[in-house]
C-alpha cells in the first residue's frame, strides 16, 4: 500500500464558506493556567509586570494570585487549538481581524474552557467572511473573556 500525503487529514471532507451555519460550534480545549504557562508567556511576550509573575506583588495589591496577561487569555481563542483550521485547509484564505474584552480577572490555577461560534456569515462574489465570535469562562461558569474573530473563506469551487 502507497502512502498519499494528501490523504494524511485531521477530517476527512474540507468545507468551504457555504458549508457553515450560524451558531455553528467549535469548542476548543480547556487549559489550566500554570505557573509554567504563566512563565512562558512571560518569556514569549517580554511582559514584565510582576504582577504577571510575583505572588507575593499580587498579594500586596490586593489579589489571591497571579493575574493573566490579557493575551494569555485571549491566545486561548486560537482556532488552530481546535479542528477549524483542519476543515478549511484548502477554503481558508485569510485571517481578517480578531478582538477581545477581558470581562473579569484570570488568575494562576483558573481553568479556562474556549468557544468559538459562527456568528457572521457574509458572502461575496467567489469568498465570504466568516465571523467566529470567541468566549472563555473559567471553571466556575464566569464569563472571562468576549470577543471576535473574522476569516474570509473561499466558495466551493465549480
Amino acid at each position: 500500500m502507497s502512502f498519499d500525503p494528501s490523504a494524511h487529514r485531521m477530517v476527512p471532507e474540507q468545507r468551504w464558506f457555504e458549508d457553515f451555519q450560524l451558531g455553528e460550534r467549535f469548542p476548543l480545549p480547556s487549559r489550566t493556567m500554570t505557573s509554567g504557562l504563566f512563565a512562558a508567556f512571560q518569556a514569549a511576550s517580554g511582559d514584565n509586570h510582576p504582577i504577571h509573575y510575583d505572588r507575593e506583588f499580587c498579594r500586596a495589591h490586593g489579589h489571591a494570585e497571579m493575574l493573566a496577561h490579557g493575551y494569555q487569555v485571549a491566545i486561548q481563542t486560537c482556532a488552530g487549538a481546535g479542528i477549524f483550521p483542519h476543515l478549511v485547509e484548502e477554503s481558508m484564505k485569510g485571517f481578517l481581524e480578531q478582538s477581545s474584552r477581558f470581562l473579569h480577572p484570570v488568575l494562576c490555577s483558573d481553568t479556562l474552557y474556549p468557544l468559538l461560534a459562527v456568528d457572521e456569515l457574509t458572502p461575496q462574489r467567489s469568498t465570504g467572511i466568516l465571523g467566529l465570535r470567541s468566549t472563555v469562562h473559567n471553571q466556575h461558569g464566569v464569563q472571562v473573556l468576549e470577543g471576535r474573530h473574522r476569516y474570509l473563506l473561499r466558495k466551493r469551487p465549480t
